[in-house]
């Protein structure tokens, strides 16, 4: 391919979108640039306090923990809030606890602050996804969530490097460092940052099911911001998200995954001790991973761009099964890597794919909510799964871990395939979509013409301006759409 090829490639990949989107984009990659604490939180503990790993293992679990209790948190006051008020006070909140970091030395008071800014941190993440559903037309909002996910690693790369020189300053000087560049992140937000959320007034109706969802926006009648037509929309509590049957079992699958993803950053240095190999080794090897997303991430969302959502999990719950799966098998430093890039190829198309998924079946009114259900069950994995995979790999041998997790991610391909296909499949283009559905639609709607089933209103942001995706990886150490 020339580089004018390329050169052609990447302008497709980042054109078309809001102004909104791009300030969005920006205070992702400055948060995520100035993110020290996750990074640098076990050797500060063990080093800096003189605390056991143990005790600084249990620390970085408990923000997990905070994820769980924060992603529902963010998604209802998302909903009722705004999208905008959200994010920066959750900004705002892990600023203010990174900053008492560099202050507070005792056990449990860094404990208590680590959890509490798991619960910030993961609180924002359903304002941002929520924010981008707003911003981005449908067709495009996928792609728009891999940008995102390109930048939160860019910049997790850039704060590593970085941080790693600058942790000669001190850890402290790190911590005030990084609680500035999150106070950075709130003021775009806050100055550039138009509220996104679509107008309605809420109304004792019936839930609103998935199946009501997709017909609602077939017709195009969504509320939206700006139109000056606000609609009456039922009250949707976090019980409701969970009575959605298909969200529900998007969730499920997408825990599934979550427990394969995070798996490899307790098991993988593990299981490279074990066969002899030197702890530095496992830098380097899991070093491959923010490499090959900060690098590939544009090119893998060119190819998949326009695939079925189904087909993108499923491919991805393939590559999550293999590239761990083959860690059983792995002897050497450079097998061990050929294993992070299948998984991380996995990565780069399930995060972005399930974000879009999950925008796709939540109701506009209800996007903060439906996106903090999903981001719960990347917190549940960040808490649980570095839990288990220590047991099993003390306990039944990291071979017992590599399989379990291969089969894990097969069963999660299963259902995908078996439990949402028709969910997920276009109304126009599946010939197995309900056919009642294809029949609300009304062609003086769809405006865009490009057999979504969006209207432009619906997306645009017009008048107006995302396990820690990453976030697992955070409750672990995001790095997660």
């Amino acid at each position: 391919m020339s580089i004018a090829a390329l050169r052609r490639s990447a302008r497709a990949t980042v054109s078309g979108f809001p102004g909104g989107f791009w300030w969005l984009w920006l205070s992702t990659l400055v948060n995520r640039t100035g993110a020290f604490v996750l990074t640098f939180l076990s050797l500060y503990l063990t080093q800096e306090l003189g605390h056991s790993a143990w005790f600084a293992g249990l620390v970085v679990a408990l923000h997990g923990l905070g994820g769980v209790v924060g992603s529902p948190l963010g998604g209802s006051l998302t909903d009722r809030w705004g999208r905008r008020p959200t994010m920066v006070a959750m900004h705002l909140a892990a600023a203010g606890c990174a900053a008492l970091l560099a202050f507070v030395t005792s056990a449990w008071g860094v404990a208590l602050v680590v959890l509490l800014m798991g619960v910030a941190m993961q609180a924002v993440r359903p304002a941002i996804n929520a924010a981008i559903a707003d911003l981005v037309p449908a067709a495009e909002v996928r792609r728009a969530y891999a940008l995102n996910y390109w930048a939160l690693n860019l910049g997790f790369a850039i704060a590593a490097i970085g941080g790693g020189a600058a942790a000669l300053l001190g850890y402290h000087t790190l911590f005030l460092i990084d609680a500035t560049a999150t106070v950075l992140c709130a003021l775009i937000v806050f100055l550039r940052l138009p509220e996104t959320r679509p107008e309605a007034v809420t109304a004792p109706t019936a839930p609103t099911s998935t199946a009501a969802n997709l017909a609602a926006k077939s017709t195009g009648k969504g509320a939206r911001k700006g139109s000056g037509k606000p609609r009456a929309e039922s009250e949707v509590g976090i019980g409701t998200v969970l009575r959605d049957a298909p969200f529900r079992t998007l969730v499920t699958l997408n825990l599934l995954v979550c427990l394969v993803f995070t798996a490899p950053w307790i098991g993988l240095p593990l299981t490279m001790t074990a066969k002899g190999l030197d702890p530095s080794a496992y830098g380097v090897v899991i070093a491959v991973n923010g490499v090959v997303i900060v690098a590939f991430q544009l090119l893998v969302n060119r190819i998949t761009d326009k695939r079925s959502p189904v087909m993108l999990l499923t491919v991805s719950s393939l590559l999550f099964a293999a590239g761990t799966g083959a860690t059983a098998l792995a002897g050497t430093s450079v097998a061990f890597a050929a294993t992070v890039v299948v998984w991380t190829i996995g990565e780069m198309v399930h995060v972005p794919t399930n974000a879009a998924a999950t925008a796709r079946l939540a109701p506009e009114h209800a996007r903060g909510r439906y996106q903090g259900v999903m981001g719960m069950s990347w917190s549940v994995a960040g808490f649980v799964a570095p839990i288990l995979a220590g047991w099993i790999v003390d306990g039944p041998g990291p071979v017992i871990l590599w399989i379990a997790c291969a089969l894990i991610g097969a069963v999660a391909a299963v259902g995908y395939q078996t439990r949402l296909r028709s969910v997920l499949a276009d109304a126009d283009d599946d010939p197995k979509a309900p056919k009642d559905l294809k029949d609300l639609r009304d062609p003086k709607d769809d405006i865009r013409g490009d057999g979504t089933g969006e209207s432009a209103g619906t997306g645009s942001g017009k008048g107006e301006g995302v396990p820690e995706p990453r976030a697992a990886v955070v409750a672990t150490a995001d790095a997660t759409v």
